[in-house]
């Protein structure tokens, strides 16, 4: 103890520095040359800083509807390959119903239809038809992952609202749980959010008659869908569309999506950017259209239905809709989130307004400073000038944490002050620790210097076990917990990290520059 390495002091005051400065822009504006990692404030949570509180229902057998209507192309696909003829393809529910024109094909149809869609229970049915019926096992698989797959899209959409840490989990078995901190859009949010977002590109049927098929002549193979609602003259109409069933591309093919300027009509657009395999698609059906239109789908709208002019290799595609600027980038981030597995609903919406989360501040901050003054307070008075150094090395806790929460960019709760509290009283334990074995020595009549560094030596391996043990179990919580468990597992790990540092070697080196220059030391204020 009588000298203390000279770069762990350096170290201390660069950690001491950098603490300053990453906590600085919790109190005040930072000048514009601060360093960019030292300039954000920590975020605060939505029970602190207020915000909205939804709860979404996912449309799950939508789901289960929607991936049984995909077979039917593979269905369709399937038997063309195999030249067997059929004369009706449809889906019901979660069953496939297909009936075949030829009774010689039966056994061909049947061995096909098992060996293809072997998720699905095969049965026949008299005219010469199959129901192929989802089973129940795969159906409930689906329905999990349309909530999980939703979850990720969702928040996908929130993160590029550039909101920090929201709160995005699984309630039970169709339900998610979304808390925006600090947003209070709640309209925009819940548009954003509940969009489905399915696109599509299908080709325009030139040929087919579109009178005949309003009528209800519809030719096979083909749909009639129509465009966004117009006004003209007090009326209010529709354009319909003759396209065919088949999509030729999707919205799971898109890479980007971005707000750009339509240079025909000067107005805000968004510009598509397909994947490698989308792209290839799309370059074979403008090369073998040429001349003919495709419409663009988005949300069962057609969007627009362009001519195509020449051949488009480059991978790319434009919306356009008479959009504003909001419009325009809210589209293009739903786009870029990708498309919501099926629909969702609001069954439960809170907004959080600030005062209530102030109120909560106010008394988390309380508890922080009542804490922090008794424990002082008793270091103080029973440890005496150690109990000093101590108190300073809490200190100098307290302020590397506010400046690694603010740094790492975590979101600060009220479990999160517990565990600033929490953290308090265990950085505090350390110490307690360490001056016990110091007293101990001292009884055992060793002399002061070497009654500290025993005591040192003896309460390290202690300190490292507890605070190792206590920090794995915050990281389980961090892995496996959400919203406020995570928020107490982050303030506690960082403060374990923190005490560790500032109860070992901080106060060691209080002490030790404090009696290296005394020489002979005969008593501790201990």
């Amino acid at each position: 103890m009588h000298t203390f390495p000279r770069w762990k002091i350096w170290l201390i005051l660069t950690v001491l520095v950098v603490s300053l400065m990453g906590s600085l822009p919790n109190v005040t504006n930072v000048p514009s040359w601060w360093p960019a990692a030292l300039s954000n404030p920590m975020s605060l949570g939505l029970d602190l800083k207020g915000g909205i509180h939804l709860v979404l229902d996912v449309d799950v057998d939508k789901a289960v509807t929607h991936s049984v209507e995909e077979d039917i192309d593979t269905a369709r696909q399937t038997l063309r390959k195999e030249k067997i003829r059929y004369s009706k393809l449809a889906s019901e529910g979660n069953s496939l119903h297909i009936s075949i024109k030829q009774a010689d094909d039966l056994p061909a149809a049947e061995a096909l239809l098992k060996e293809t869609f072997i998720n699905y229970d095969l049965a026949s049915a008299a005219d010469n038809s199959f129901i192929l019926t989802l089973k129940s096992s795969i159906a409930d698989e689906t329905r999990k992952f349309a909530v999980d797959q939703a979850i990720e899209v969702i928040r996908g959409r929130i993160d590029a609202l550039g909101t920090t840490e929201p709160v995005i989990v699984k309630q039970g078995k169709r339900r998610i749980l979304v808390q925006i901190p600090g947003y209070e859009d709640s309209a925009r949010a819940k548009q954003l959010i509940g969009r489905t977002a399915e696109l599509q590109f299908k080709l325009v049927d030139e040929k087919g008659d579109l009178e005949k098929a309003m009528a209800g002549s519809i030719p096979p193979g083909d749909i009639i869908m129509y465009g966004p609602e117009k006004t003209r003259n007090g009326q209010v109409s529709r354009q319909p569309y003759l396209l065919k069933k088949h999509t030729e591309l999707g919205g799971s093919e898109i890479s980007d999506a971005r707000v750009s300027i339509d240079s025909r009509f000067n107005e805000y657009a968004v510009t598509l950017k397909f994947n490698s395999k989308g792209s290839r698609k799309f370059d074979k059906l403008t090369g073998s259209h040429v001349g003919e239109r495709f419409a663009i789908i988005l949300e069962g709208v057609v969007n627009s239905a362009p001519v195509i002019r020449e051949r488009i290799s480059g991978g790319s595609a434009q919306i356009t809709g008479s959009f504003s600027p909001a419009e325009a980038h809210d589209l293009a981030i739903i786009l870029r989130a990708g498309a919501l597995p099926a629909p969702v609903q609001v069954v439960e919406e809170r907004s959080i307004g600030p005062s209530l989360g102030q109120d909560s501040i106010d008394q988390g901050m309380n508890s922080i400073i009542i804490g922090t003054i008794l424990v002082l307070i008793f270091m103080a008075v029973y440890y005496r000038m150690f109990g000093m150094v101590a108190n300073v090395a809490l200190v100098f806790n307290m302020l590397l944490i506010l400046a690694v929460m603010s740094m790492i960019g975590s979101t600060l709760t009220l479990p999160g002050m517990a565990g600033i509290v929490l953290t308090i009283g265990m950085a505090v334990d350390a110490n307690v620790l360490i001056f016990e074995r110091i007293r101990e020595e001292l009884s055992l009549g060793k002399t002061p210097l070497a009654a500290i560094d025993g005591g040192y030596a003896k309460a390290f391996s202690t300190i490292v076990d507890a605070n190792i043990t206590t920090l794995i179990a915050a990281i389980v919580l961090f892995q496996f917990g959400s919203g406020p468990v995570k928020g107490f597992a982050v303030t506690l790990s960082v403060g374990i990290l923190a005490s560790m540092f500032t109860a070992i070697t901080v106060t060691r080196a209080i002490i030790a520059l404090s009696t290296e220059k005394r020489g002979r030391i005969e008593k501790l204020s201990i």
